[in-house]
């Protein structure tokens, strides 16, 4: 049997992996070209929108855990063919960047996202008690603020990515032939 960690950091694993397993849904039996088939042109795409979620947890949480991040130091920016680049994460991306973005393969999606969470575990796994009043520089937003905060962004980012994601699956299994 499990152990089921407690606290804030049990809460934050527990929603951490339900986004995965539900990652994992949406590429179940997805057809690979879809990850790059947006439903109306100038739109995020399933792949566009998870290598941005898992750029998102990657960029934080290994910010809040004082590590460099699996996209540049584990070369998961080279199965995109992108630049090593820690600051990119497709923020502010406009119709132009997601009309050029490629993803590389099913497996590269699910590896990186498997790795991000195993990174997150590692980082909830030695947080103390008292991390989330922790003040943590946001680059996203130009701004100190909380660890709290910071999670609470990425858990929200997650959830809705990932649900974004699901949405846009079920409208190309919809399309009609």
């Amino acid at each position: 049997m499990t152990t089921v960690q407690r606290g804030w950091p049990g809460l934050v694993r527990r929603l951490i992996d339900r986004t995965e397993l539900q990652l994992l849904d949406v590429l179940d039996g997805l057809p690979p070209a879809w990850l790059d088939e947006p439903v109306e042109p100038g739109t995020n795409t399933i792949g566009w929108l998870l290598w941005h979620l898992t750029r998102s947890h990657d960029r934080n949480v290994s910010e809040l855990h004082g590590r460099p991040q699996l996209w540049v130091d584990a070369g998961w920016h080279a199965k995109w063919g992108m630049a090593a680049d820690p600051d990119e994460t497709g923020y502010r991306h406009g119709p132009s960047q997601l009309a050029a973005f490629r993803s590389p393969g099913i497996d590269a999606v699910a590896g990186y996202h498997h790795a991000v969470v195993a990174m997150i575990r590692g980082y909830l796994d030695q947080s103390p008690a008292d991390d989330l009043s922790r003040p943590a520089f946001s680059p996203t937003l130009a701004d100190t603020v909380t660890v709290e905060e910071r999670l609470v962004g990425v858990i929200m980012e997650g959830l809705q990515h990932v649900g974004q994601a699901a949405l846009l699956k079920g409208m190309l299994e919809r399309r009609p032939a």
